[in-house]
């Protein structure tokens, strides 16, 4: 096994990310796998799309994984670096291959859509606690996981569970639920995600994921009091828009199994409107401290919005921004993905991103966002406002 670039100390970046990436496949033109004669090459990876977008937002990321030693893991490795992106803790296994799938062209949630995953025994699935950096891992401000990853195999969900178990010094863990139905397997539970996410810091979930993994049906309320422990806990509500909660001050949070405390020490971003440091804990009546609702856009492709709004909301909390400034800056940062092809694209500039999340609650409901506006500069985005 060799390891691409240096295994020196790693320098501590914003972001670091780790998890499965894969050389995607898309269809050349619309139709069924067995239709479609041609497909173009491209990548795609939950948490490699973080960090690509966080880097091409101006922040230091570094992206952690094992790819094949075959072209396909050159491919990704050289596409995630173009982006800035630190690949130089990146594995390459000479006994398994990088992991490929192919889709169609059609929106994720329509019926006919398709997803060919050949994945099983990648290199990526034989992540470890023995078989990544985890000095690399831990070597962030934040450290960005999803429940893709637990899926992988049983030595992929040991990995998770060494890097969200509480220990000093951890960075602040954001974790993306991320349930995809088809990767659990006879025997597995998605169950195990609602663990993962009591472990972390910053949780993203849908709405919709939470009862199709865990049953839960009564909101965001619902959610929260099963998920107590997270400093903050983002719902997304599709195309209503997302929910921010936000522990209370000066209060420890436990599990219910009479476990230690979720965190030790504020972290990174959580504190007030000035940044200034707050103690977290457990509300005892979940209330969202934040609420944005979403944009109207004029979507080209979905694949990959969810991953821009992890990366919107990450990179406000990195500045400090306030809690709803957090949610708008993910809701601009999907959009930006959402009107344009593939799973990662250019951001709009910091300037116009700041200038759009400040919009009081009028105006940002009026504001309509289509193909290219990520280019227009901030006077001329406020003037795409419908009427």
């Amino acid at each position: 096994m060799t390891v691409t670039g240096t295994r020196n100390a790693p320098d501590v970046v914003d972001v670091v990310a780790l998890g499965e990436s894969m050389v995607t496949f898309l269809p050349a033109r619309p139709g069924r796998l067995a239709d479609v004669p041609a497909f173009h090459r491209s990548i795609g990876g939950a948490e490699s799309n973080v960090a690509c977008a966080l880097a091409a937002a101006g922040h230091t990321t570094r992206w952690v994984s094992r790819v094949g030693a075959d072209g396909f893991g050159d491919h990704l490795v050289g596409a995630i670096g173009a982006y800035g992106v630190d690949v130089s803790y990146v594995r390459r296994d000479p006994s398994r291959p990088t992991g490929v799938y192919f889709r169609t062209a059609g929106d994720r949630a329509d019926d006919t859509h398709e997803v060919a995953y050949y994945r099983a025994g990648s290199a990526a699935s034989a992540m470890s606690p023995t078989e990544v950096d985890l000095e690399a891992a831990r070597a962030g401000r934040v450290l960005h996981l999803s429940g893709i990853t637990a899926a992988l195999s049983p030595d992929c969900l040991d990995l998770m569970r060494e890097l969200t178990a509480p220990r000093p010094g951890r960075p602040l863990v954001s974790f993306d639920v991320n349930h995809r139905p088809g990767l659990w397997g006879e025997g597995q539970d998605p169950d195990v995600l609602l663990e993962l996410a009591r472990g972390a810091d910053v949780v993203f979930v849908g709405e919709d994921e939470a009862e199709e993994a865990w049953g839960l049906t009564g909101g965001p309320t619902a959610i929260r009091e099963a998920l107590p422990e997270p400093g903050t806990l983002v719902v997304k509500q599709s195309g209503e828009g997302a929910v921010a909660f936000r522990a209370s001050r000066g209060r420890s949070c436990r599990r219910d199994d009479g476990g230690p405390p979720a965190r030790a020490k504020p972290r990174v971003g959580e504190g007030g409107r000035d940044g200034t440091p707050q103690s977290p804990g457990c509300e005892t009546t979940p209330r969202p401290a934040a609420t944005a609702r979403a944009l109207k856009v004029d979507v080209v492709a979905t694949t990959g919005a969810g991953d821009a709004f992890a990366a919107g909301f990450l990179s406000a909390t990195l500045r400090g921004l306030p809690l709803t400034a957090r949610l708008r800056h993910g809701h601009l940062m999907a959009a930006a993905t959402l009107t344009a092809p593939g799973d990662v694209t250019e951001p709009p500039s910091r300037t116009l991103a700041d200038r759009l999340a400040a919009l009081d609650d009028p105006a940002w409901g009026r504001l309509r966002l289509g193909p290219g506006w990520t280019d227009a500069d901030a006077e001329a985005a406020e003037e795409a406002r419908t009427p």
